[in-house]
């Protein structure tokens, strides 16, 4: 709750204000004390313009691996289909094709990419090639067919182990409400261009 407040640049006073609630009762729950009723969840919710759901769901903040070779694939007529990972909300969604190492490895190459905006998460999958990805205190060693999920709200890491790898990369940026003081978010591996 904290997180989603923040996010949108409200005071816990002007919180409580919008849900109707005493600003006390609000500082309960953000700290884990109170004891909320479901008309308080689903009036903090309304506040915030986020599910109800939303509140009470653990912040996806764990590392998830899948290894290619341990995968189960789901087979229909005509296709076979593996799941990678799901998120709940919505947001800015970017994907990237993202070269490391070979003949893309630049100055600089090997130090930590900047933390993304809070509740960023990273979903990484290997097309090629050996990498070492994911935050910069816990990297995690990837081949060919090895998915990952990380939190790319803080330091994070990208190289190549093989000459050059190739990763498709799928960022999701938790959705800021307008005019509730969020901040705009820069494209995070990619300029745009086509």
């Amino acid at each position: 709750m904290r997180l989603l407040r923040e996010q949108r640049g409200l005071s816990s006073a002007e919180l409580a204000r919008q849900a109707g609630l005493a600003k006390q009762t609000l500082s309960n729950l953000e700290q884990g004390t109170g004891n909320p009723t479901v008309d308080t969840l689903f009036a903090i919710a309304a506040a915030l313009g986020v599910p109800v759901t939303r509140l009470v769901a653990e912040r996806e903040q764990v590392m998830t691996v899948q290894r290619g070779d341990e995968v189960v694939w789901q087979q229909h007529p005509g296709y076979a289909s593996r799941s990678l990972d799901h998120i709940y909300g919505s947001g800015v969604i970017e994907n990237y094709v993202v070269r490391i190492g070979g003949e893309s490895r630049a100055e600089g190459a090997g130090k930590p990419s900047e933390a993304h905006p809070v509740g960023t998460l990273e979903h990484l999958y290997v097309i090629s090639g050996r990498v070492r990805v994911g935050p910069a205190d816990t990297p995690v060693e990837l081949s060919a067919g090895d998915f990952v999920r990380y939190p790319g709200d803080r330091p994070h890491v990208y190289e190549s182990l093989d000459g050059e790898s190739v990763v498709h990369i799928v960022v999701s940026v938790p959705r800021v409400q307008p005019g509730t003081g969020g901040v705009h978010v820069a494209r995070s591996h990619g300029d745009g261009r086509r």
